[in-house]
């Protein structure tokens, strides 16, 4: 087991690059099934779910190469139709290999998806959908069977869902005659998914809006695609510099994609900087409360919500949290408290009470967000923070580490065996 020791105090500064999306990089991995030969992808991050998302490629015949930060896949004629259960339950996201196994094989057998424990984050709705397009699903020992030609119909989610968006737009690439799904997702990466798929030859319109429309196609072919930049990672960093009051600019930042955020820093006494070259923060003092909703995008991203609690637990004045998506996004609190914040949660709804300084203590990540949170909260508070759980870091940021210690922070990762033998 490895920890990160944490001395705050430093305010960060600098600049760093964000990278590729992981939420974009995973699902154009999984759309590289829909067609053979071989794909491009570069800026994809080097992150635990990257590689396991690799295996499951490789698992269904694919062959893969990692090179810095670009990966080749080249797929062949012949691919497998079965994902397993010892790769799936590692992340939630592989499941959105169901729709392109579907499209391509007529078949898919894919085991129950696992992943951070913070909420139901049911696959209803992409069931609901492939089976509106013809498919029939069954389960068997914990498996997801799916079978059946697919056909263009019209979906209306219950949800604006990423990932049953994700899915169906491409499993309707290959299907036959034209889908539309209202109350789509608009994530940013959403339309990267849509420009990927239309290099490769999908017919895809009104991706990034409400409703989307797939006119499906014969075949597709391979491509080469540049990934988006990740909006979490440099939501993350620009937090962190406000938490320290710092001076940070994240290279390749595209504002467009984190306008509430910045809108919700800057109102937190921030001086937010936005140029084509990335997005720039600079925070001189203590930050003022404020209070913010999780809504699906364009509203403030859920995966955000546990960076910008611990801003709010150094603010002055009272801050009230909403969370909207996920109903155990909260349960990060109690490590938090144990560091001094005054948090009191209630349902879907948190009071922060904002204090002068947190302290150093013994902390665990619960999940990948909370993690980073803990992380910020520790370069930040008076003392020594020692943070465990990091497998879950290492799912959503690249050498988080190395990162924060470009922009002066004190922070080293060890092995915990070592540090008791020491």
């Amino acid at each position: 087991m490895e920890r990160y020791v944490v001395t705050g105090g430093t305010p960060l500064r600098g600049s760093v690059r964000a990278r590729g999306a992981k939420n974009s990089a995973l699902k154009l991995m999984a759309a590289s099934l829909l067609a053979e030969g071989e794909y491009v992808l570069h800026d994809v991050p080097r992150i635990a779910d990257i590689y396991t998302m690799q295996a499951v490629l490789e698992r269904l015949g694919c062959a893969t190469g990692f090179d810095d930060s670009t990966m080749r896949i080249t797929v062949p004629d012949g691919i497998g139709s079965e994902a397993p259960y010892d790769l799936v339950r590692q992340m939630r996201a592989s499941i959105v290999v169901l729709g392109p196994l579907l499209a391509r094989r007529g078949h898919a057998r894919v085991a129950m998806p696992g992943g951070c424990n913070i909420g139901s984050r049911k696959i209803d709705l992409h069931l609901k959908g492939l089976e509106r397009m013809g498919a029939t699903i069954g389960f068997d020992h914990g498996y997801l069977d799916a079978g059946g030609g697919l056909h263009g119909t019209e979906i209306a989610l219950d949800w604006p869902s990423h990932g049953a968006t994700e899915n169906l737009m491409m499993a309707a690439t290959l299907a036959k005659g034209t889908t539309i799904i209202e109350n789509a997702a608009r994530d940013p990466e959403i339309a990267d998914l849509a420009v990927f798929l239309t290099s490769m030859g999908a017919r895809i319109a009104g991706a990034g809006s409400p409703i989307i429309t797939i006119e499906g196609v014969e075949e597709l072919r391979a491509t080469e695609h540049a990934v988006v930049p990740d909006r979490l990672e440099a939501g993350t960093l620009l937090i962190a510099a406000a938490v320290t009051r710092g001076d940070v600019l994240v290279q390749g930042a595209r504002a467009e994609h984190l306008d509430i955020v910045l809108s919700k820093l800057a109102d937190a006494g921030a001086d937010v900087i936005a140029t084509t070259a990335g997005v720039r923060l600079v925070m001189s003092e203590q930050p003022r409360a404020v209070d913010f909703v999780t809504l699906p995008y364009p509203g403030f991203p859920t995966d955000l919500q546990p960076q910008m609690m611990v801003l709010c637990a150094l603010g002055s004045g009272t801050s009230i949290a909403t969370e909207n998506v996920f109903e155990n996004r909260f349960m990060f609190v109690d490590e938090l408290v144990r560091m001094g914040a005054d948090i009191r949660t209630e349902g879907h709804h948190a009071v922060i009470r904002g204090r002068d300084e947190l302290q150093g203590a013994p902390v665990r990540a619960p999940d990948i967000r909370a993690g980073a949170a803990l992380v910020i909260a520790g370069l930040a508070a008076a003392g020594t923070t020692e943070i465990t759980g990091l497998e879950y870091i290492d799912r959503g940021y690249q050498s988080f580490e190395d990162t924060l210690s470009l922009l002066g922070a004190s922070i080293q990762r060890e092995s915990v065996q070592r540090a008791l033998q020491a």
